[in-house]
């Protein structure tokens, strides 16, 4: 028999927390001296609590989280109150933590909490060689980029913090103070996620914005509070060339960029295009100073700038080979020495004085076949071009070639901290039998013969002031404060935005319900959420397969890929497993409504699953 399970909304289970524990609160006489302690109250953030009371006069408070040493403290000042729900960031895991809470010029009082051990998914750490007085109280946080949690390092490389679900991509900061970053929920393989979550350092979750094309890669919040986010078109056969720009209140698409309409597919291809990911972008940001959009499009080996308003083409930072002559007049001319184009780059940022900088992966560093380079005779940097639009020329003002053993096929990035301060992290690191590989690998594999790494480093006038190492392959390296200035908890209820598309159906043309036991072997389950459900089960390669709803004497139909990926070789995504027989296919409930029943055809067999779901 299928099993039918019905999968809880986040959401609405931190919903229900928070109620609990502000009627827990509400029915006590809590005070400084016995305050309320709720360890990781949202659920997803393991080394966060709230700590509740009330004093009689307004005061403010101050919260200090000892570290393991003097240096390492996390100390806050909240603004005053009578009635204090204070954030508590910063616990180590898998530790007796001393928390210190004093008033104002007044009393204080200790705490200990006990955490629990880190959770499988936290990021492992090699080594970090920095110090408390350059770091000081940020934390180096890294999103691992296949089935690991964000988590945040501080100086002495002891997890602060981390988010014990898979979220995607990079998370960026909000002017708000709260975290953007794309959500647990996937959609397809490799990466694409429903959307994206707004949430705090304490887990919890503020909005959920969902998009008919998926989210992948990156996010970027406008002067106005609008998000530009990365998407594709649910109705093509291309991927990851496609940006919105969302309504910041209701997430309404204002506006769409789709990138086939500036770009012929093809044109300019580096040697990783593949046939639907012909584009690939990766990042995207704005620039206020031109009203423009920063792209960057790994498979196309190139920046591309382009005007908000128009969407037409601005100019293109890259290798010109390969393009059609229409395009060639939107491409630079060297000057300058020691001048070198970037390959298969990723995390384009505009400087404030108008450069451009990038994370230089340099896969193949050639748009010429019979000149590409093999990773293990290849290297990576991060670079600094100062571009001139009105000569049309470009020059390399800076770089930062990594050294050997650094070399990150894909993912990766840089940060702009001020004028020779900056960040490189290379994400991607990968060997197999000591030697760095030549294609990716799956980051589900265990061969024992497989190394994946990451490496950050942290640079202020070319000296190295922080490097971080850890296990394992991380997308984006951030470095960012646990507290800021501002609410950082809000009591409020979470609302979810946007729409998830309509699953496309396909024809049916099936036979009569099969009186057949549903074979076990199948190991068949549904899962149902409040916008989607989901069919996981096994079946053997090729196998011809679709799943069935029946309203009312009338089916839809909707098939299910048995099929090996060929990506999924050699990158895994959160969902998938490493048995090739397991498949996921998810269907929106958006454009369904009322109660189905669930079927399910193999090969010429229709079986009757005795699952309903709501819609």
């Amino acid at each position: 028999m299928v099993k039918h399970v019905i999968e809880k909304d986040l959401l609405e289970m931190q919903a229900e927390a928070e109620r609990q524990m502000l009627e827990e609160f509400e029915a006590g006489d809590y005070s400084l001296e016995n305050p309320l302690v709720k360890l990781n109250p949202y659920y997803i953030s393991p080394c966060a609590a709230v700590i509740l009371f009330r004093t009689e006069k307004e005061t403010a408070v101050t919260v200090t989280v000892r570290g393991k040493e003097s240096a390492a403290d996390i100390v806050h000042t909240f603004p005053k109150g009578k009635t204090h729900i204070l954030p508590v960031l910063g616990l180590h895991p898998d530790f007796c933590n001393t928390v210190d809470i004093s008033i104002y010029q007044g009393r204080a009082n200790t705490v200990s909490i006990n955490t629990e051990p880190s959770r499988k998914g936290v990021v492992e750490i090699i080594g970090m060689n920095t110090s408390a007085k350059y770091l000081g109280k940020d934390l180096i946080i890294l999103t691992e980029a296949a089935t690991g949690f964000p988590t945040g390092f501080d100086y002495k490389g002891d997890v602060r913090w981390y988010i014990s679900i898979d979220l995607q991509m990079d998370l960026k900061r909000l002017k708000n103070g709260r975290l953007l970053v794309g959500t647990h929920r996937m959609v397809g393989f490799p990466y694409y996620s429903t959307g994206t979550y707004e949430l705090d350092m304490v887990g919890k979750i503020y909005k959920e914005y969902r998009l008919p094309g998926a989210y992948h890669h990156d996010q970027w919040e406008m002067p106005d509070g609008d998000i530009l986010v990365l998407t594709e078109d649910y109705n093509s056969p291309t991927v990851e060339d496609v940006c919105v720009l969302l309504d910041r209140n209701t997430g309404e698409v204002k506006k769409t960029w789709d990138f086939k309409d500036i770009i012929t597919p093809g044109d300019g291809s580096s040697g990783l295009r593949k046939a639907d990911d012909w584009f690939h972008n990766n990042s995207v940001c704005y620039d206020a100073n031109t009203n423009s959009l920063l792209l960057s499009g790994r498979h196309i080996d190139a920046i591309v700038n382009i005007d908000f308003d128009t969407g037409k083409i601005n100019w293109i930072l890259g290798d010109p080979t390969g393009w059609s002559e229409e395009k060639q007049k939107y491409f630079f001319t060297p000057v300058g020495a020691n001048f070198q184009w970037q390959y298969a780059q990723h995390a384009a940022l505009v400087t404030p004085n108008g450069d451009i900088m990038c994370f230089d992966n340099g896969t193949l560093r050639s748009k010429i076949k019979e000149n590409y380079l093999k990773n293990k005779d290849n290297y990576s940097r991060a670079v600094r071009y100062r571009i001139n639009t009105e000569q049309m020329t470009v020059e390399q003002v800076w770089q930062y070639k990594l050294r050997e053993g650094c070399f990150s096929q894909h993912i990766s990035n840089v940060k702009y901290y001020g004028e020779g301060h900056y960040m490189v992290h290379s994400g991607g690191i990968q060997f197999y039998d000591g030697v760095v590989s030549e294609t990716l690998i799956s980051s589900t594999s265990s061969d024992p013969l497989i190394r994946r790494e990451s490496a950050t480093f942290e640079l202020l006038d070319d000296e190295i002031m922080l490097e971080l190492r850890v296990k394992g392959n991380s997308y984006r390296g951030e470095k960012l404060p646990l507290y800021y200035e501002g609410a950082n908890l809000e009591l409020s209820t979470a609302v979810k935005v946007g729409n998830l598309a309509v699953t496309k159906k396909s024809d049916t043309d099936f036979a009569e319900t099969s009186p057949e036991k549903f074979p076990e072997d199948i190991e068949a389950y549904i899962v149902e959420e409040s916008d989607r459900f989901s069919l996981k089960a096994r079946f053997e390669n090729g196998a011809k397969v679709m799943l069935l709803l029946e309203q009312n004497g009338s089916v839809s139909g909707y098939d299910v890929k048995t099929d090996v990926n060929t990506f999924a070789k050699i990158f895994s995504a959160p969902y998938l497993e490493q048995d090739a027989r397991n498949v996921c296919k998810y269907v929106n409930k958006s454009g369904l409504s009322g109660e189905y029943g669930i079927l399910l055809m193999v090969e010429e067999k229709v079986y009757d699953t005795g699952v309903k779901i709501s819609c």
